[in-house]
């Protein structure tokens, strides 16, 4: 068989996979949104309209005001093993991105200014005052740009290992998988192709690359999850998200305006590398900075109880004062 056989049978079974991606996609099933959390069921399930994009959010507690940002490819239901103990110190918002859990998928440029004008927008729209924003990942980063910006309903942010480094390409160190969709995101066509052919397999690998306690994801989550990933425009939002994620890292030039209190909350085995991590700290005035030990990507995941105590110390709220000022020696110490 001659090179020109070759090419053509390449070409062939290329069309062949993209053609047969569409007819994967078309039978996935499309999930229903829950009624309830199905590890809260006792805390209501609410939607709100920003900038004409219905976002699912949760509130539940008493207390100041804590507003929880999940990571990228995830929901709220990310902190499940913490909403329920933060829910003792604080008033408790977690709130699902557009194109991302139940919210709203719109067709839109999913990148750094498109996340945080959502936030925003949560925020001005529920009128909350005196904030202590939390987030993971681009959770994080959203918090440190509405904190650059001098957003007024900020009181203080804890920014849990924020995903501002690599050209926004870290999730490529979760492993070979993490590594094939992040880069294969990048290519037109072959991305759409990668992602349509998706599979359950696929999505734990990676998404296991990012804890480091094996069994730190609940296998109900995991499903969760990956249900969620067959609506109808879910991948192409996360494609976009992908390919413009050069956004988070080109904003980090404006930290040095933060001026409120930062708590920066690194896991041992993150993916972001020890010189990344220290940009962050260099670009921060006067923040306070932990590590916490076994801990990987998905901390309310892998560190649920250390991660509780570390935001309860750094947002003043009933946690003991005593406590609270080790904590912070601790954090103090260690940058």
């Amino acid at each position: 068989m001659n090179w020109t056989l070759w090419v053509l049978l390449f070409v062939a079974v290329g069309i062949g996979v993209w053609l047969v991606s569409f007819v994967v996609e078309a039978l996935r099933p499309r999930p229903a949104a829950p009624e309830k959390l199905r590890w809260a069921p006792n805390i209501p399930i609410q939607a709100i309209e920003i900038d004409g994009n219905k976002l699912r959010y949760i509130k539940t507690g008493n207390g100041p005001v804590l507003v929880l940002l999940h990571t990228l490819r995830t929901q709220l239901d990310l902190f499940e093993k913490v909403v329920p103990e933060l829910a003792k110190h604080f008033t408790v918002y977690a709130l699902d991105y557009p194109g991302h859990g139940h919210s709203d998928i719109p067709q839109a440029r999913y990148d750094a200014h498109f996340f945080t004008a959502a936030v925003e927008g949560f925020l001005d729209k529920l009128d909350l005052r005196d904030v202590t924003l939390a987030g993971v990942s681009i959770g994080g980063s959203i918090a440190l740009i509405l904190a650059s910006r001098q957003n007024p309903r900020l009181a203080r942010v804890i920014a849990i290992n924020p995903y501002d480094y690599a050209k926004g390409r870290g999730m490529s160190r979760a492993g070979l998988f993490g590594w094939i969709v992040t880069y294969t995101a990048l290519v037109p066509v072959i991305g759409e192709t990668v992602m349509r052919l998706r599979n359950f397999i696929i999505m734990k690998a990676v998404l296991n690359g990012g804890v480091a306690g094996p069994g730190s994801i609940p296998p109900a989550l995991l499903k969760e999850m990956y249900l969620v990933g067959n609506r109808p425009g879910h991948y192409r939002a996360f494609l976009s998200l992908l390919r413009n994620a050069e956004s988070w890292e080109a904003a980090t030039k404006d930290y040095r305006r933060i001026s409120i209190p930062v708590l920066l909350i690194w896991g041992d085995q993150d993916w972001a590398r020890l010189p990344e991590r220290d940009h962050d700290r260099d670009s921060i005035p006067g923040l306070e900075v932990t590590t916490l030990e076994h801990g990987g990507h998905f901390l309310p995941l892998d560190r649920p109880r250390e991660l509780v105590q570390s935001i309860a110390n750094f947002a003043g709220s009933t946690a003991s004062p005593s406590r609270s000022r080790a904590s912070r020696a601790d954090a103090a110490s260690r940058s």
